[in-house]
């Protein structure tokens, strides 16, 4: 197909994800799989050079962006719940995922392994939403939530890089390239910001891709994944971003709009229908087992911590989207995967990112009262909009 043609295709179709977002109020990335999947199955699109190489660079800008959202002072102040709750998130769901591939769908080790890892996330992008939308993330509940997921989505990164790494003469390259780059960032990142930042020619974003580029090319050469240091990287700067919201505002403008689409699109390409009509069987099967283990893993901790809002948190933890997605992603143009396995993985990553999501906001929400001016200021930094939010603006009730 003529790329030109691929482009104009993509074009018309991300805007028509981008309005369908507003008219319906579902994840612009949700519904950008989707028409990629409408655009692959029906109109005969195929992917492009251009447009696998802009995914690729996409879905590490937004692991860098995952990382980016954390608050480090939170984590420290409720590192117990977080890794109690994060961890068990990430590792039963992990093991029985693997294990379900393996023993029961027949898929050999590795094939398993992108599974486990795959379906083993929360989904930091749908979790941050509600809870920046429901005014949540001023509460402890909210800052326990976010805390956890981090830890869930760290799991998973750590996982990713350590099982897939391939021993070659880059490999010490790699690590010593992503280690200057995370320490580098540390020490130079709020003067450089002083002396650049703040401007329309954006310095600071041109600065971060170059580098998470760096760190892309040396993964390259090692047969490596950079995920797990370009989420480090992210986490490394999450407080500049936290002082300067509207630096993290335009970054994430320059993400959402141009690059992120290029990911969530390609990954709607991959999928076929063909494939998913003899394996529902296999796609309720593997739903069953990652939604059945976050609560076997989380429900319990969550009523230690969290009791009055246990199935809440639960039920948010047993989201997914990015991660999975781009743990998918990469085992299929690694050759680990097929594109019949993918389509399945990626079809539970997008039904798990639904279901938990609307059962939560529709049935175990906290109950909610308007927030004071105090928790207005409070979430300042998370960008909140009084004509966005309105009268939804609400925290628990004591």
């Amino acid at each position: 197909m003529d790329p030109l043609l691929v482009a104009t295709i993509f074009g018309f179709l991300v805007l028509l994800a981008s309005m369908l977002s507003v008219e319906l109020g579902l994840s612009v990335a949700i519904i950008e799989i989707f028409l990629g999947v409408v655009a692959g199955n029906f109109l005969g699109v195929t992917t492009i050079p251009a447009i696998d190489f802009l995914a690729t660079f996409a879905g590490i800008v937004l692991t860098f962006l995952a990382g980016a959202e954390v608050d480090p002072s939170l984590l420290r102040r409720k590192i117990k719940e977080s890794v109690l709750i994060g961890g068990l998130s990430f590792l039963l769901p992990f093991i029985g995922v693997g294990l379900f591939a393996y023993l029961v769908a027949g898929w050999d080790l590795r094939q398993s392994e992108i599974a486990g890892v795959a379906l083993s996330t929360t989904s930091l992008a749908v979790v941050y939403a509600v809870l920046v939308e429901t005014g949540l993330t001023s509460t402890e509940l909210g800052k326990i939530i976010m805390a956890a997921t981090f830890v869930t989505d760290l799991g998973t990164a750590l996982a990713l890089s350590i099982l897939f790494i391939q021993p070659t003469p880059y490999l010490l390259l790699f690590i010593a390239v992503s280690v200057v780059a995370i320490v580098a960032l540390l020490v130079l990142q709020r003067p450089f910001f002083a002396r650049y930042g703040d401007r329309v020619i954006e310095p600071e974003i041109k600065g971060a891709f170059a580098v998470l580029f760096l760190l892309m090319w040396t993964a390259q050469l090692a047969g490596s994944h950079a995920v797990l240091p370009a989420f480090l990287l992210g986490l490394a700067v999450a407080r500049v971003f936290q002082k300067h919201p509207e630096e993290r505002k335009r970054f994430r403008v320059v993400a959402f709009s141009l690059l992120t689409p290029f990911f969530f699109f390609k990954g709607g390409l991959n999928v076929s229908l063909i494939a998913l009509a003899t394996s529902v069987p296999l796609l309720v099967g593997f739903f069953v087992v990652k939604v059945g283990l976050k609560f076997a893993g989380v429900l319990p901790v969550a009523l230690r911590y969290v009791r009055p809002h246990a199935t809440y948190t639960t039920l948010l933890m047993s989201t997914g989207l990015t991660f999975g997605t781009i743990s998918s992603l990469y085992g299929l143009n690694a050759g680990i995967i097929d594109r019949s396995q993918f389509s399945v993985l990626v079809t539970v990553v997008i039904l798990s990112a639904i279901i938990p999501t609307a059962i939560a906001q529709r049935f175990f929400s906290p109950p909610l009262r308007p927030l004071t001016a105090g928790e207005r200021d409070d979430i300042a930094d998370e960008e909140f909009e009084p004509g966005r939010l309105g009268r939804e603006a609400t925290v628990p009730e004591s």
